[in-house]
């Protein structure tokens, strides 16, 4: 499968060459099986050398990977959650793909700071004072 490519969307790519695959062996319940055979793959992606990859969407994929990101700008995804290599295989690239996919979208728009109108705050606090009327009147009845 190799010089194949993994579309993320139009125009955005994995050159399917520059993905560094090593399979380990997986931790955690399995018995015998996850003690012989290594299942889970580490997917290797070096994205801040992906020359086709446009730089905001390099920039975005180091900040959205985090802790899974090397300094040096390798994103490391380990999928060890199927029984399988090529189950476990094809989980860490379509984790990778909907990692770039997010970093192509466009970032949110810096939220700008609001105040209330007058007329809001007003109208909040009148209605505040109406409900501790309702509660006050709510004591005890005195005989008179």
């Amino acid at each position: 499968m190799s010089g194949g490519r993994l579309d993320v969307r139009p125009g955005i790519w994995i050159e399917e060459d520059e993905l560094d695959e090593q399979f380990i062996r997986a931790s955690g319940p399995g018995g015998q099986n996850v003690n012989k055979v290594a299942t889970a793959v580490q997917l290797r992606f070096d994205v801040m050398n992906a020359g086709y990859l446009p730089e905001a969407v390099r920039l975005r994929a180091i900040e959205l990977a985090g802790s899974r990101a090397t300094k040096d700008g390798v994103v490391v995804i380990e999928a060890s959650r199927f029984r399988t290599q090529e189950q476990n295989r094809q989980d860490a690239r379509a984790r990778l793909v909907d990692l770039l996919y997010r970093a192509s979208e466009p970032p949110p728009k810096p939220r700008r700071k609001t105040r209330p109108s007058r007329g809001a705050v007003e109208r909040r606090l009148k209605a505040k004072s109406a409900r501790g009327q309702v509660k006050k009147m709510r004591g005890k009845v005195t005989p008179e």
